[in-house]
């Protein structure tokens, strides 16, 4: 959605990503077909600096996918702090766990294999920062049930909001998961207790903060 040629200069003015980060993007490119799924470089970058600039102590990630995002986002943590990813392929999660073992950030990431939907109303944790890029249909749902468990101030950015421009249609393109991020952004528009900015990057990001329970 933005030209190639100015996402091309932004990225060559966007300092670098660690050298294993680049070997998860160069590994999922030349070996899976479903590579779509990986935050990449540019958004990696995005996700590391919000990051950073919260210094969270908790963060929850709903997707874990081949871990680099969840490398991205613990760039930011506090010494202290904790990343939990949730996923429900043990393929990619094993790669994942592999990764991690060789950064220094691993020790602080811990994944849980299964629904999220079961796993989240037992977390006894209160989140910082909620990532959520797993299946589309239940975005709604997550930010529903990662809501109270995000204290007031921490932020919530789901991925993938614009995909690939088919919410501006959701007739048009009548599928389960256009319309299910149609009605989510809606949702996060209308809700009183926070404020939110969707970025037109990469997919779309909806970047939403919490102002009030």
């Amino acid at each position: 959605m933005i030209d190639e040629q100015i996402q091309h200069y932004a990225e060559a003015h966007t300092s670098a990503e660690s050298g294993l980060l680049t070997e998860i993007l160069r590994k999922t490119y030349a070996e899976r077909d479903d590579q779509s799924m990986l935050s990449g470089f540019y958004q990696g970058r995005l996700l590391a600096m919000i990051s950073k600039m919260l210094a969270p102590r908790r963060i929850l990630e709903i997707g874990t996918y081949m871990g680099y995002s969840a490398l991205c986002l613990a760039e930011g943590l506090t010494a202290d702090g904790r990343l939990i990813t949730l996923d429900v392929e043990p393929e990619t999660d094993a790669l994942a766990r592999e990764f991690w073992s060789r950064s220094p950030l691993g020790g602080r990431i811990e994944s849980r294999l299964g629904d999220a939907r079961e796993i989240i109303p037992a977390l006894d944790e209160t989140f910082d920062l909620v990532f959520i890029d797993a299946d589309k249909p239940n975005y709604a749902n997550y930010f529903d049930l990662v809501f109270p468990k995000l204290r007031t101030g921490g932020v919530i950015l789901a991925d993938n909001v614009l995909w690939s421009g088919k919410v501006l249609d959701p007739e048009a393109n009548d599928d389960e998961k256009t319309r299910a991020l149609d009605a989510f952004n809606k949702k996060v528009q209308a809700d009183p207790r926070v404020v939110n900015l969707l970025l037109a990057v990469r997919d779309g990001l909806m970047v939403v903060r919490k102002e009030t329970d």
